[in-house]
Order: C-alpha cells, then structure tokens, then sequence
C-alpha cells in the first residue's frame, strides 16, 4: 500500500501545482507560433543563400 500512497500523493501535488499554471490564450499562442514560423522561414532562406553563395565561390575557386 506505500506505492499506492505515493502514486495518490503525486497525483494529488500534480493537480495543486497545475492550479499554479499560467496558461496562454488563444491570440497569444497564435501570435507566439506565428513568430517562430516567420523566424524559421528567414532563417531557412537566409541559410539556403548562404550556402549557394559558399557553393558558387568554391565551385569557381576549385577550378
């Protein structure tokens, strides 16, 4: 019985401490996820030109 207690006492401080949670709404969780998709694009598209300008120049040294 001491493993049920203390899966019962867990469970028990899991709720009071969800109770302390501050959770987002909803614009500010749109807002949030559409700052990281912008961010992720340019990042994507700043590396991918990074990378063809790095590949023309050593293409054109290695002649």
């Amino acid at each position: 019985m001491k493993l049920f207690g203390k899966i019962t006492n867990f469970i028990t401080e899991v709720k009071v401490e969800m109770q302390k949670v501050s959770w987002s709404t909803k614009d500010e969780l749109v807002g949030s996820t559409t700052v990281v998709i912008v961010s992720t694009l340019l990042l994507a598209m700043f590396i991918g030109m990074v990378d063809m300008v790095l590949s023309k120049f050593i293409g054109f040294i290695l002649r």
